[in-house]
C-alpha cells in the first residue's frame, strides 16, 4: 500500500504519523564560525592596542609598580568581596552566588584595554595589569574562591581552567608584543593600525554582546536578583577601583585606568568555570549571569567614555593637561596644590641622565 508523505523532509526515521527528525544544529555552527572570527579579529584588535605600548614606559610601571599593586588589590580584594557581600544582601540561591562571587574572582577582561584608548588612559597599565591579573589569578582564583564560595558549596565543586587561563595569556602577549615590535620599527604605521583597531575594537565589543544575547536567548528568563546585580556589579567594582586608585594618590588618567581594569572582568572565563563545574539542572538557573554581567559592563563602559568626552569639551585644556601629569617627588607642590603621586620609574632615568649631562657641561666650564 502507498502512504503519502507526511513527515518532515529531513525526518531521520519515519514510521506513519510518528517521526524523529535529528535536533537543528545550527547554533552550534553559528557559535564555533562566530569565535574563530572573533577570535582573529581580537587578535588584531591586541595588535593594534600594542601599537601604543611603550617599552621603556612598561618597565617602568613593572620597576616601581605602585598602579598594579592597588589594581591587584581592587582584581582580587573589592571583587569578590563585592560579589560575597550582593549575594548575601539579595539573598540569591547558593548556585547563584556561587557564580556571582566566580564573575568577581575572574581577572580582567581584554575589552578594558581597548576602552581604556577612549578614555585616554595609561594604555601601558592597563596592558600590564590585564597580563599581571591572568598570571596572578592561577592563584588568587584558588584562594579567593576558597574564602567566599565555602558557605555555599564544597571548594572541591569548583573547577578551574588553567589552560583556559594560559592561552587568554598568550592570546593577549603574543599580539600586544607584535604591536609594539611595529611601534619601534614603523611607527608611522602603527599609527594607522591603531585607528583601524580602536574602531574595529569598539565595535567588536558590541558585536560579542550582541551575538551572546541572540545566542543564549533562551537563558534570558531568570531571576530577577541575577538582574539587579548584574546591572549593578560594574558599576560598583568600577567605582570602588577609581576611588580606592584617587584615594592612594594616583593622578587622574590612572584612576581611570584602574577603575576600567577593577570593573571590567573576563566573563568568558566565568562562563567556562561554571560548564564545567555545574550540572544541567543548576546551569539553567545561574548560566546567563556572566552574559548579563558582560553587557552592562559594555553599558558601563560606553556611559564611561560618553562622559569623559563630554567633560573634555567643556573643560578643554583641563582634560589634556591631567593625562600627563607631572612627576613630583614627596613633599613637592604645583600650582599651590599638591599633585598626586604618579609611577615615574622610566622618567627618573630619563631625568638623572638630562642632570648629569648638566654637571659635565658645568664641570668643563
Amino acid at each position: 500500500d502507498y502512504f503519502p508523505p507526511i513527515c518532515d523532509a529531513n525526518a531521520a526515521v519515519c514510521s506513519g504519523s510518528n517521526c524523529l527528525v535529528p535536533p537543528s544544529n545550527f547554533n552550534n555552527i553559528l557559535s564555533l564560525v562566530l569565535s574563530t572570527v572573533l577570535t582573529v579579529m581580537l587578535a588584531f584588535v591586541m595588535f593594534a592596542m600594542g601599537c601604543t605600548v611603550e617599552w621603556d614606559k612598561l618597565l617602568g610601571h613593572l620597576r616601581r609598580p605602585w598602579g598594579i599593586v592597588i589594581g591587584f588589590l581592587c582584581q582580587f580584594g573589592i571583587m569578590p568581596f563585592t560579589g560575597f557581600a550582593l549575594s548575601l544582601a539579595f539573598d540569591v540561591l547558593p548556585v547563584q552566588a556561587v557564580v556571582i562571587i566566580i564573575m568577581g574572582c575572574c581577572p580582567g577582561g581584554s575589552g578594558s584595554n581597548i576602552i581604556c584608548y577612549y578614555l585616554e588612559g595609561d594604555m601601558d597599565l592597563s596592558i600590564s595589569m590585564t597580563a599581571c591579573s591572568s598570571i596572578l589569578a592561577l592563584g588568587m582564583m584558588p584562594l579567593c574562591l576558597l574564602i567566599y564560595t565555602s558557605l555555599w558549596v564544597s571548594p572541591d565543586t569548583i573547577q578551574i581552567p588553567y589552560d583556559s587561563i594560559g592561552i587568554t595569556l598568550v592570546a593577549l602577549l603574543v599580539p600586544i608584543g607584535f604591536g609594539m615590535y611595529t611601534k619601534r620599527r614603523w611607527p608611522q604605521q602603527a599609527k594607522k593600525i591603531l585607528k583601524i583597531g580602536s574602531i574595529t575594537g569598539f565595535g567588536l565589543i558590541v558585536v560579542i554582546a550582541v551575538v551572546g544575547g541572540i545566542l543564549y536567548q533562551s537563558s534570558w528568563d531568570i531571576d530577577p536578583a541575577l538582574w539587579i546585580i548584574g546591572t549593578i556589579y560594574p558599576f560598583i567594582g568600577s567605582g570602588l577601583g577609581f576611588f580606592l586608585a584617587r584615594f592612594t594618590g594616583q593622578p587622574w588618567y590612572r584612576c581611570r585606568t584602574i577603575a576600567l581594569e577593577t570593573g571590567f572582568q573576563n566573563a568568558q572565563l566565568c562562563s567556562t568555570i561554571v560548564q564545567l563545574s555545574f550540572s544541567a539542572a543548576e546551569l539553567e538557573i545561574m548560566f546567563s549571569f556572566p552574559l548579563i554581567y558582560s553587557i552592562f559592563q559594555i553599558v558601563a563602559a560606553v556611559l564611561i567614555v560618553g562622559c569623559y568626552q563630554l567633560y573634555k569639551r567643556k573643560c578643554k585644556g583641563d582634560a589634556s593637561e591631567d593625562s600627563e601629569t607631572p612627576y613630583l617627588e614627596e613633599g613637592e607642590t604645583g600650582t599651590g596644590k599638591i599633585k598626586a603621586l604618579e609611577n615615574g620609574g622610566f622618567e627618573l632615568h630619563e631625568n638623572s641622565s638630562e642632570m648629569s649631562k648638566d654637571n659635565d657641561k658645568n664641570t668643563r666650564f
